[in-house]
């Protein structure tokens, strides 16, 4: 697998991620949290379409790491 194709099941991955937590009910800071891995989603996005492929897996990792931090705090399965 490529570096761009791995990049792509990152960002699937994610969605998937942010589906689980969709439902819940969060406190402002962890709202912020939320916002901001969906920022770094969209900076992953813009970037792949560059052709940056490093910048943008360093944004879909950042983001992956924020929502693991929500969904490990609230215990999500």
């Amino acid at each position: 697998m490529d570096c761009k194709e791995r990049i792509v099941v990152d960002i699937k991955k994610l969605d998937e991620s942010f589906k689980k937590i969709d439902s819940i009910e969060f406190t402002a800071k962890e709202e912020e949290i939320i916002e901001r891995a969906k920022n770094y989603k969209e900076d992953c996005e813009y970037y792949l379409k560059k052709g940056d492929e490093i910048t943008s897996f360093g944004c879909i990792t950042y983001a992956h790491g924020l929502i693991d931090a929500i969904i490990l705090n609230q215990d999500i399965k």
